[in-house]
């Protein structure tokens, strides 16, 4: 495995040198090399995305294999580069602009630090990411098993990857923040200690009737000891290690600004999240003046609810009332499916194209469920369907005025319909069907909450607060994760500012400051996209009058699948002149020509 992405490197090379006859198969033939590269070298990520080919392995976690992506990156970039553009029809000059973008930015970071930065935390790793690949794995025959065992062995490698990653860290300055590592060790024995009984021993205890009842006896045995006997041992192994090694050695200062080179990176990454050249001191202004635009308007929400207190005073009721929580996870779902169902209804009244693929509501695994949000959202495949997960832990955490943003923001209108109409765009390469952009992703998602509205949704007061509070955590995360990395803010100057400026229960923006403290500038992409989406909607609107279309917009918007901002709005932007060009020549509405 970890000799894999050194011999990907150089095999894909013959595979575009023997492009043929068209224009387009050159660049065609790299995006394909490229793609099956990723998949081997993440299979984690091609399991969730429905490709089972190497459901039997783990990521090499390497050092070596971190030096063998470096090289592979640069390889597809030069390639990338030497393509010849004036012949390639429109769409497929689009693509390789994308392709070279995607590598380019990979290797702006990896020009800071070629290795993993943080290859596990409170907010993400192995502990967290591993129940929720074993939920997207098939478990329907014995290869499936096999494959799932093959996985469970793996995990000893894996481990001591991470482990080599986090030393490097160690020896060049790029360690994790204290605060971040703090609660790894305890999390690493509560999936040890429940081992046999938790989300990874699952399919062992439900294996299908359709296998052999000797096979299915076999089976059942050889699940649970390789989690006693490969797995617990790796975890433990881990868990002695980040306790007695890497926490000592871990940085106090929480800012990556902190890092060598840290300003410069941090810089970086705010570039990368919101999709434009913005500084973080311009981003946390930004963020300011969202913050006050907000607050003002929820003045006017809370006085419909009849409570007559301060902002801080209503937060308080609105996050301990019981009348305000459900007791049971059962109730919980049921609220999350009927606003699906009646999202689902409103759907042809703002989009031409809907998405084919099914979403369903589900719990998630309780294992960490005080690490997760109160929804994510899980992509769908062939054999798969697509999941609005639903934590059902805490539920006293759980308000009921959240559920129709959440809802909307994950589900439909949200990720959901993007994601799914990404995968319908068959001519497309599926390196931008299955994309990525944070500012687009999430930016999108946070603009469909606002189209709740037009659906029929935030009638009662206490909802319409609900999406006032999402959109206001979105603008605080930007002046609180600028603060934090730019600006010399405290852990607890961030929860502070938090508390005092949303309606966020205090436990709950302890986690969101964590969040930002471990995956700097991540949580600005949200109302970097929104911002700039709902301007392109007000543009086509002015210019277009009472011939805008708001379902033509937003084939516009999602017609070539997931786009970097800038991009986005070139595209979108040549949408709106044409659509007024031809306006006194009516043609059947289309998404905006890919070049």
């Amino acid at each position: 495995m970890r000799k894999l992405l050194a011999i990907c490197v150089v095999s894909m090379l013959p595979l575009v040198a023997a492009a043929a006859d068209t224009a387009e198969q050159p660049a065609r033939s790299l995006y394909s090399a490229d793609w099956q590269w990723r998949l081997r070298a993440r299979p984690e990520y091609a399991t969730a995305i429905g490709d089972h080919r190497f459901n039997n392995a783990l990521s090499d976690s390497s050092l070596a294999a971190s030096r063998a992506a470096l090289l592979h990156h640069r390889a597809m970039l030069q390639q990338a580069r030497a393509i010849v553009t004036e012949r390639l029809p429109a769409q497929d000059r689009l693509s390789l602009e994308l392709f070279i973008h995607e590598h380019d930015e990979i290797l702006k970071q990896l020009a800071f630090y070629p290795y993993q930065l943080q290859p596990i935390s409170n907010q993400d790793g192995l502990h967290i990411r591993f129940a929720q690949m074993v939920a997207q794995m098939p478990f329907t025959s014995e290869s499936d098993y096999r494959n799932y065992l093959a996985r469970l062995d793996a995990v000893p490698a894996h481990v001591d990857g991470l482990i080599e990653q986090m030393r490097e860290g160690m020896v060049t300055g790029w360690v994790a923040p204290k605060t971040t590592i703090a609660g790894v060790p305890a999390m690493l024995r509560a999936m040890r200690e429940s081992i046999e009984s938790g989300a990874l021993a699952a399919p062992f205890a439900a294996i299908p009737a359709t296998i052999t009842p000797a096979l299915r006896e076999e089976l059942a045995a050889a699940g649970p000891a390789a989690l006693r006997i490969k797995v617990a041992p790796a975890l433990q192994v881990l868990e002695a290690f980040i306790r007695n090694e890497y926490l000592p050695a871990a940085r106090d200062a929480i800012a990556a600004s902190a890092l060598p080179g840290g300003a410069e990176y941090y810089a970086l990454l705010v570039a990368q999240q919101t999709g434009g050249a913005s500084t973080p001191a311009e981003v946390h202004a930004l963020g300011l003046r969202e913050v006050e635009r907000i607050r003002a308007n929820m003045r006017g929400v809370i006085a419909r609810t009849g409570f007559t207190g301060t902002f801080a005073q209503f937060s308080a009721f609105a996050n301990s009332d019981k009348r305000l929580f459900y007791t049971k996870p059962e109730k919980l779902l049921v609220r999350y499916r009927s606003v699906m169902g009646r999202a689902n209804a409103q759907l042809a009244r703002l989009f031409l194209t809907l998405p084919a693929e099914e979403l369903v509501v589900k719990p998630a695994a309780r294992e960490n469920g005080d690490a997760l949000g109160g929804a994510y959202y899980e992509e769908g495949s062939a054999i798969r369907a697509a999941g609005l997960v639903v934590n059902t832990a805490r539920l006293d955490a759980r308000p009921i005025w959240e559920i129709e943003s959440l809802a909307l923001h994950e589900g439909v209108p949200g990720h959901h319909l993007q994601v799914a109409r990404a995968h319908q765009l068959a001519g497309l390469p599926a390196f931008r069907r299955h994309a990525w952009y944070p500012a687009f992703g999430e930016g999108w998602a946070l603009y469909a909450e606002s189209l709740g509205y037009e659906m029929g949704f935030y009638k009662d007061a206490f909802s319409a607060f609900g999406q006032l509070n999402s959109e206001l955590l979105r603008a605080a995360r930007m002046v609180a994760d600028t603060g934090i990395h730019a600006m010399g803010w405290s852990r607890q100057q961030a929860a502070d500012y938090l508390n005092a400026n949303t309606a966020n229960a205090p436990a709950d923006n302890e986690i969101e400051v964590d969040r930002y403290i471990a995956q700097p500038a991540k949580a600005l992409a949200y109302k970097a996209g929104q911002l700039r989406i709902q301007a392109l909607r007000a543009r086509a609107q002015m210019v277009l009058g009472e011939r805008f279309d708001v379902r033509q917009f937003h084939e516009a918007l999602l017609g070539n699948g997931p786009l970097p901002l800038p991009i986005m709005e070139r595209l979108v932007g040549r949408w709106i002149e044409e659509s007024l060009e031809a306006a006194s020549h009516p043609a059947p509405p289309r998404a905006a020509n890919g070049s």
